[in-house]
């Protein structure tokens, strides 16, 4: 089944940034396991009581983008040695804005991938304080490569949709 692609689904690759520092790495409690291994490996916290990391976001927006949007979800996601989540258990297929805050305590060698048609065209390394905005449509999806079980460290990544 081939999708109907619109011009602003093709530009929107080419809109995607990075920020440094932007928050301070923080950690959250109530953590369940995602373990299937046909699609990742992880720990998660779905709508997290985070108002200053969704009123931090907003203000992003809108300096990078002169936009004002509200959130219409968010979720945390923990990567420990070992762990990875595959870009066909990515939960947003959505149109908006998503914004991801990095806030791992350390940088790890675990990167987020952002793919258009099976491409790769945005990558967000793990660099703590760090967020990145990109443009999504259902046909992007995204991915966590996997952090080495030789790596001790972790990864804590906010994910956030706004339209």
């Amino acid at each position: 089944m081939v999708l109907p692609v619109s011009l602003e689904d093709l530009l929107a690759t080419r809109s995607a940034v990075i920020v440094a520092d932007v928050v301070a790495p923080r950690t959250f409690a109530g953590y369940r396991r995602y373990a299937l291994v046909d699609r990742g490996s992880y720990d998660f916290i779905d709508a997290p009581d985070a108002p200053e990391l969704v009123a931090r976001a907003a203000a992003l927006i809108e300096q990078q983008t002169g936009d004002h949007r509200r959130c219409v979800e968010s979720r945390v996601v923990r990567l420990v040695p070992g762990d990875y989540l595959l870009a066909h258990h990515d939960r947003i297929r959505d149109r908006g804005l998503e914004v991801v805050f990095d806030l791992s305590p350390a940088a790890a060698p675990a990167e987020l991938h952002y793919r258009q048609h099976g491409q790769v065209f945005f990558r967000m390394p793990c660099v703590p304080g760090s967020a990145a905005l990109i443009p999504r449509n259902p046909t992007v999806t995204s991915n966590h490569t996997y952090l080495s079980k030789l790596h001790t460290g972790e990864v804590v990544r906010w994910i956030a949709l706004f339209v």
